[in-house]
């Protein structure tokens, strides 16, 4: 797997990923001695950096942006000297120790592993989404629901996730569209009954949406029926996007023990591999919270540090 050209590096500790579960965990390896590099990924923070504003971070009652927040990780895990390493992992064999980790750029020889891969929301593909992602464009009502009081947002999806979400969101908004590609719905009978009795919800049915448009934020959706092929533009402020969310662990799929791509731990953060922990939305497919995340990389670190006594 190694080729002889890049640069070979031994490392105590190798955290994969820069969430909150990753940044956690280096601030705690680091400061307990043990050599840390992160490799950050394609974008440090994670599904963090992608939050407009955190205002539910424990311990920071200012509102935040998701990079601020990111910023403050990272300030302190570098402050104990843990290294980040603005790189990706292409390939790792978790079949010998160390760990053989392969990046762009070198190899790394790892004693002991934190994945801290997380997830990605499954976008929609369409025109406008990636412009206007934090400017009206969300993946967790639980994160943007509050910025959106008094406003109409339009929620895409016909499962639980997406139904909930929009339960959630009419604590705020003024008024919710569930935009779903079918005629019913996917989520389970009680929560469709919620939804269908709640004032503040209303749908578009056998709709997918084409673009997102807006200028410096969200305006409008265009919307086509599948079965009629009629197109029309519908004002919103904003939209969420709730189709699907995939752990990133393609990396390390057939290595670890994993159930519907989460790596399965045990309530230390060890995954079946000894020296290999897992932490954050790598292992967690329910909460996908900062504060939950940050919680589960402070146990890997903790698991490890006491493994290597």
């Amino acid at each position: 797997m190694t080729e002889n050209h890049k640069e070979q590096k031994n490392v105590q500790v190798l955290i994969v990923g820069s969430g909150a579960a990753g940044l956690s965990a280096a601030i705690y390896t680091a400061r307990a001695g043990l050599q840390t590099v992160v490799l950050t990924g394609p974008t440090l923070g994670g599904q963090i950096s992608l939050t407009a504003e955190v205002e539910n971070y424990p311990g920071f009652p200012e509102v935040l942006s998701g990079v601020e927040l990111v910023a403050k990780f990272q300030e302190q895990a570098e402050k104990f000297e843990a290294e980040l390493d603005y790189d990706s992992a292409l390939k790792v064999d978790l079949s010998v120790r160390p760990f053989v980790v392969e990046t762009e750029g070198k190899i790394y020889l790892a004693e002991n592993l934190i994945l801290a891969t997380g997830s990605k929301a499954i976008p929609l593909n369409v025109p406008g989404e990636e412009e206007f992602t934090g400017k009206g464009v969300s993946y967790c009502a639980t994160c943007d629901g509050f910025f959106f009081r008094g406003k109409k947002v339009a929620v895409v999806g016909g499962g639980n996730s997406a139904v909930e979400e929009a339960l959630f969101l009419t604590r705020f908004a003024s008024q919710v569209t569930i935009i779903h590609r079918r005629d019913t719905l996917r989520a389970d009978a009680i929560v469709q009954k919620r939804a269908m009795e709640n004032p503040k919800i209303d749908f578009l049915w056998d709709s997918v949406v084409e673009e997102v448009i807006g200028d410096g934020g969200v305006e409008k959706v265009r919307v086509r029926n599948v079965k009629t092929d009629q197109v029309s533009e519908v004002p919103f402020d904003g939209v969420f996007v709730f189709i699907g969310h995939r752990p990133v662990s393609g990396l390390f799929d057939g290595q670890v023990e994993m159930e519907n791509g989460l790596a399965i731990v045990d309530s230390y953060m060890r995954t079946n591999v000894p020296g290999v922990y897992a932490a954050g939305e790598t292992v967690d497919g329910f909460y996908r919270q900062v504060a939950v995340s940050a919680a589960h990389g402070v146990m890997a670190a903790i698991t490890l540090t006491k493994d290597n006594e």
